[in-house]
C-alpha cells in the first residue's frame, strides 16, 4: 500500500530536466511539481493584463513535451499547480499537446481558488486543499492541473485518493502534509541550501521522493544514484522553512509539528512518523497581489579613502536637485563593502545605494537618472556607477487576507469535463498557540571559547508575506540544552539587530531540538516590494550562524578558532604591486570623516525582479 510520490519543481524556473530525471531515475506513483509563489502569482497576474490567455507556467508545458509519455509509459500520475491563474487554459493546452503527440492523457484541474479582485489587485486566490486533486484521481485523471493550492495539497490529495482517507482521519492528513511540506521545495530537502553542507557533495541534488503509508507515516528518500543526501538534518531544515509554531494550519487538515519524530532508517532515508493533526481552521488564506507603484535605483561606487564623506556630499546633491519634486520615499544605504590598502580596486570600493518610490512614474524616471548623472563630473572624485540609471519601473506587493472557508468554491473539472463542488470540511478548530514545553536541563557550567553560532547550530530562513521567519536546530542533546537556554528572544535581537524594533516570537519544538522564530514585518508588503538587501529572508539564518556567541568548549572540541569578526583579507591579485614608503605621523592630520547629513528613510525595496519590469 506504499504511495511513491516525487517532486521535480520546487519553484518557476527549477531545474527543467528534472522531470525527466524524476520519471526515469526510479519507481514513482505521483509526480508533484511546485511552481507558485507570492511573487510568482504577481509576475502571472501580470503575464494576463497582457494576455488574458495567459497565466499559468509555460515551462511546465514545455516540460510535459516529454514528460507526457514518459509518464504514461510507466503509470506515473502528475499533479502539479502550475495552472496559477488559469488552470484551465493549461489543461487545455495540455489537451492539445497530448493529441499532438499523440499520447492518451485524461487531464482534469481544480478549480475555485480564484475570488474577486478589488481595485488595484492583479489578483485574489485562496489557498485550495486536497480534496479537488483526490477527486480528479479518482475519476481516472492521468494529469490534474491546479490553481492556488496549498504546496502540501500536492501530496495530501494523492494520499487521501490512493488510501480512501476521509475528511476528519486528521493524523494520516497531518502525516501526508508534514511530507508534503518537505517535498515542496525540491532539493532543499536533499541537500541544497543546507547548513551543513561541508563534506558531502551537494553539487546536484537529486529531488526528494516521499514513501506514504496508510497509518500518515513516510520515509523521505531520492532516487538511487542521485547527488546531494537525505539525513535527519536536511528533512529538519526544510520542515522549519517558512513554519512558525507547533501548529501548522492548512485548509485539510492543522498539522502539529512538536509531535514530528524524525528516525535516520538507512542512508538517505529519513522515517517521519508520530504526527498528530487536528481540524482545520475555520478561514483560509488569500493571497493578494497588486501593483505598488514605481521605483527606481542607482548605485554608485565609492573608491578609496573618505568613504563616508564621499556619501555625504553625494546625499546633498542628490537632495537638492530632487527638492522641488521629491518622490514619495527615498532611501540610501551604504555597503562597506571596502577594506583599506586593498590589493585590487574592486576591494578597495563601497557601494551606496539610493532607492526612490512613488505612485507618479515620472517622479522616479527622468527627474532621477537626470539628478545622479548630471553629477557625474561634479561630485566626489572617482564617481562611477555600477550601471546606468534608467526609467521608473513598477513594484509589486503581495498581501495576506483570510476567507471563510464555506465563501470558497472548491470545484474538481474531471476529465469529462464534469463538474464536482467539493464540501467543506466537516469540523473546524480555531487556531490557538500551543503552550512552550519545558526547556530541558541546562549545561553544567565549564569553560566557553568565542565562536561563530553557525559552528554547532544549523538555520533556514524564509519569508510570509512582510514576516520572515528563522528556524534554527542542532543535531544532539547536549547542544540542544545549551540552544534551548541560550537563544532567547533578546539574544536573538541582539544578534540580528535589524530585528530590534520588531516583534520577535520563539517557538521550541525539542522533537526536533529546535527553535523557531518569526519576526513581523521584516520584509515590508513582501517579496515583491523588495524592502530590504534580501527580500525574501533567505539568508538571514546565514547572517545569524555567523555571529559570534559564548559556546561551551565541550561543544567545540574539534572546531577551529572563531574567525575574525572584521572584514576577511582580499584574495591576492596577480598584478604587481608596490609599496609605498611609511607617511611621517606629521603629514597625517587627524581629518575626521564626515558624518552623514541626513537620516534613513523609511525603509524602502531594492530591485524588482526582471519580469515586472
Amino acid at each position: 500500500m506504499t504511495l511513491r510520490i516525487g517532486n521535480a519543481s520546487g519553484f518557476y524556473g527549477d531545474r527543467f530536466d528534472a522531470v525527466r530525471e524524476m520519471l526515469t531515475g526510479g519507481e514513482l506513483d505521483v509526480l508533484t511539481g511546485d511552481y507558485l509563489a507570492e511573487l510568482t502569482m504577481l509576475i502571472l497576474g501580470r503575464d494576463q493584463l497582457k494576455d488574458p490567455t495567459a497565466g499559468y507556467a509555460k515551462t511546465f508545458l514545455r516540460q510535459m513535451e516529454e514528460g507526457l509519455g514518459l509518464a504514461h509509459e510507466r503509470g506515473v500520475r502528475i499533479v502539479t499547480n502550475a495552472g496559477g491563474l488559469n488552470p484551465a487554459g493549461l489543461a487545455d493546452a495540455l489537451r492539445a499537446l497530448a493529441a499532438k503527440l499523440g499520447v492518451p492523457t485524461r487531464i482534469a484541474h481544480v478549480e475555485g481558488d480564484r475570488l474577486p479582485a478589488g481595485d488595484g489587485v492583479l489578483a485574489a486566490n485562496a489557498y485550495l486543499g486536497g480534496a479537488g486533486i483526490a477527486a480528479c484521481l479518482a475519476a481516472g485523471a492521468d494529469v490534474v492541473v491546479t490553481g492556488r493550492v496549498t504546496d502540501a495539497a500536492l501530496v495530501t490529495g494523492p494520499a487521501q485518493w490512493h488510501f480512501g482517507w476521509g475528511p476528519e482521519a486528521y493524523d494520516e492528513l497531518a502525516g501526508a502534509v508534514v511530507a508534503g511540506h518537505v517535498l515542496e521545495c525540491g532539493t532543499q530537502a536533499t541537500g541544497g541550501n543546507y547548513a551543513f553542507f561541508r563534506g558531502h557533495d551537494v553539487r546536484r541534488p537529486g529531488f526528494p521522493v516521499a514513501e506514504l503509508h496508510a497509518d500518515g507515516s513516510a520515509v523521505i528518500t531520492k532516487h538511487p544514484g542521485t547527488g546531494g543526501l537525505v539525513d535527519t538534518g536536511t528533512v529538519t531544515a526544510q520542515l522549519l522553512y517558512e513554519t512558525a509554531g507547533a501548529r501548522y494550519p492548512g485548509p485539510d487538515v492543522t498539522a502539529r509539528l512538536d509531535t514530528v519524530r524524525l528516525t535516520q532508517e538507512g542512508p538517505d532515508r529519513v522515517r517521519i512518523d508520530g504526527v498528530r493533526g487536528e481540524a482545520p481552521p475555520p478561514t483560509l488564506k488569500v493571497g493578494l497581489s497588486r501593483l505598488g507603484g514605481f521605483r527606481n535605483e542607482v548605485v554608485f561606487v565609492l573608491t578609496g579613502l573618505d568613504v563616508e564623506a564621499k556619501a555625504a556630499l553625494l546625499r546633498e546633491q542628490v537632495h537638492d536637485a530632487l527638492a522641488k519634486h521629491p518622490p514619495a520615499e527615498i532611501r540610501w544605504d551604504l555597503a562597506r563593502t571596502d577594506r583599506p590598502d586593498a590589493p585590487t580596486e574592486e576591494t578597495a570600493s563601497a557601494l551606496l545605494r539610493l532607492v526612490v518610490r512613488d505612485r507618479d512614474p515620472e517622479k522616479v524616471g527622468r527627474a532621477v537618472t537626470g539628478a545622479a548623472i548630471e553629477l557625474a563630473l561634479a561630485s566626489y572624485p572617482g564617481f562611477h556607477v555600477t550601471a546606468p540609471p534608467g526609467k521608473g519601473a513598477p513594484y509589486g506587493v503581495c498581501e495576506t487576507a483570510y476567507a471563510p472557508a464555506g465563501e470558497v468554491p472548491h470545484t474538481a473539472v474531471l476529465p469529462d469535463g464534469t463538474r464536482r463542488e467539493l464540501p467543506v470540511p466537516p469540523g473546524t478548530l480555531g487556531l490557538e498557540p500551543v503552550p512552550d514545553p519545558d526547556l530541558p536541563p541546562p549545561l553544567p557550567e565549564g569553560p566557553t571559547r568565542r565562536a561563530p553560532l553557525g559552528r554547532i547550530a544549523g538555520a533556514r530562513s524564509g519569508d510570509k508575506g512582510g514576516d520572515a521567519n528563522v528556524g534554527v536546530w542542532v543535531r544532539t542533546e547536549e547542544e540542544w540544552r545549551w540552544l534551548a537556554h541560550t537563544l532567547t528572544v533578546e539574544r536573538f535581537r541582539e544578534l540580528l539587530p535589524e530585528t530590534a524594533a520588531l516583534e520577535v516570537t520563539r517557538h521550541l519544538l525539542p522533537n526536533l531540538r529546535a527553535l523557531n522564530f518569526t519576526i513581523a514585518g521584516i520584509l515590508g508588503q513582501g517579496v515583491a516590494s523588495q524592502a530590504r538587501f534580501d527580500p525574501q529572508a533567505k539568508a538571514l539564518g546565514e547572517w545569524l550562524r555567523s555571529r559570534h556567541v559564548d559556546v561551551p568548549e565541550a561543544l567545540l572540541p574539534d572546531a577551529p578558532p572563531a574567525e575574525p569578526s572584521d572584514a576577511p583579507t582580499a584574495e591576492p591579485s596577480d598584478a604587481p604591486t608596490t609599496r609605498l614608503p611609511d607617511v611621517p605621523e606629521a603629514l597625517l592630520p587627524d581629518v575626521p570623516e564626515a558624518p552623514l547629513p541626513h537620516p534613513p528613510a523609511a525603509t524602502l525595496p531594492s530591485d524588482v525582479p526582471e519580469e515586472l519590469q
